[in-house]
């Protein structure tokens, strides 16, 4: 559970940025954005893997490029159902999706949950 709440928080890090940087994206308040970081945890968790496999053979093709474009996706879901949040266009989302997985990235690696206690 903390590893979630971790993730969650460089989420809405991420999107947080991609609001200062990207025009076209915006989130109402700082509540709208942790939502909005919380149901993109859960639709990562639960509608990217179906997304992931149903595109598989473009993704295969564009040699994994194309994971971008299912990211925007997650990011544009999770506008449409979240009142506070908007974003104008597919560019906008997936310059705001690149920033946010850079942000996971970085987060992921410099917290590396699940690694804790390891002892070697």
């Amino acid at each position: 559970m903390t590893s979630f709440i971790l993730r969650a928080l460089i989420a809405a890090l991420g999107l947080w940025l991609a609001t200062e940087w990207v025009e076209g994206i915006y989130v109402r308040s700082a509540t709208t954005l942790l939502l909005a970081a919380f149901l993109l945890g859960i639709v990562n968790a639960i509608v990217r893997p179906l997304a992931i496999l149903l595109t598989l053979p473009l993704t295969l093709i564009t040699l994994g490029f194309f994971l971008l474009v299912v990211n925007a996706g997650m990011l544009g879901l999770v506008a449409a159902f979240l009142p506070g949040m908007g974003i104008e266009g597919f560019w906008t989302a997936f310059l705001a999706a690149l920033i946010v997985s850079i942000v996971s990235w970085i987060g992921n690696m410099m917290f590396k949950p699940g690694e804790k206690g390891r002892g070697d």
